[in-house]
């Protein structure tokens, strides 16, 4: 029942005005990355709200929120692990993490990635091997890689970097635009919450290899003039 009741009130949300917009912002045309992702036109703010109602769910039908095509059904579900997960037992949390890797096909768009990895897989590796997100990082299915990189925020906010420019060396020379932006945004963290000097001293050694996007968004907080002599650089 309560399932039912989560479903009818996301439905009850839905904006179908919001809903072409959002079609349109995150790429769910032909030939685009999230082709054929339905969305209702529900503001991530009241998605929130609706998962915090909801924190209740049980896992199992929290899995079965990720099989649907409707793409805030299955936000509205990891956000609802995602809070399980931070009050949760170990056993509990093992089994959240292996139902999210379970189901990285449906986790099939930027923010169904970045509001999650990190407090899922990031938050369960964060004192264990962490091989996998190596493997993730050589994924041939673009959301594990961003995933692989994702997750490593969870490091970097406790000042630890190294795991991160790892996984970077791993997707430096990614085709995808949405990996360059992700890799260049966990740089700029790098910079900003551990050692501005630490991300120097990684730029210097790969900038020049770096996709243009990339750059640009790993030394965005650079002061100007510091900011364009990498610009500049990065063309000889």
């Amino acid at each position: 029942m309560m399932l039912q009741n989560l479903r009818k009130e996301i439905a009850d949300h839905r904006d179908p005005e919001k809903a072409k917009i959002l079609q349109r912002f995150f790429k769910t045309g032909p030939g685009e990355y999230a082709e054929g992702d339905v969305f209702l036109g529900i503001v991530v703010p009241q998605q929130r709200k609706i998962a915090r109602q909801y924190a209740a769910l049980n896992i199992g039908d929290a899995e079965a929120l990720f099989h649907s095509k409707i793409h805030e059904e299955r936000l509205i579900a990891l956000l609802i692990l995602v809070q399980r997960f931070k009050k949760a037992d170990p056993a509990t949390r093992e089994a959240i993490y292996r139902l999210y890797l379970r189901n990285t096909n449906y986790i099939n768009n930027w923010d169904l990635v970045d509001l999650t990895a990190e407090h899922i897989v990031g938050a369960f590796l964060n004192s264990k091997p962490r091989n996998i997100l190596n493997k993730l990082a050589k994924s041939k299915n673009l959301w594990e890689r961003r995933i692989a990189i994702l997750a490593t925020f969870h490091y970097i906010k406790q000042g630890e970097s190294a795991q991160t420019l790892k996984i970077v060396s791993l997707l430096l020379h990614d085709e995808h635009d949405l990996i360059h932006k992700a890799v260049g945004w966990m740089l700029r963290e790098v910079g900003k919450r551990c050692s501005q000097e630490e991300e120097e001293q990684f730029l210097k050694e790969h900038y020049r290899m770096m996709p243009r996007t990339m750059l640009r968004y790993a030394i965005e907080r650079f002061p100007e003039q510091l900011r364009l002599r990498y610009l500049r650089d990065s063309f000889r």
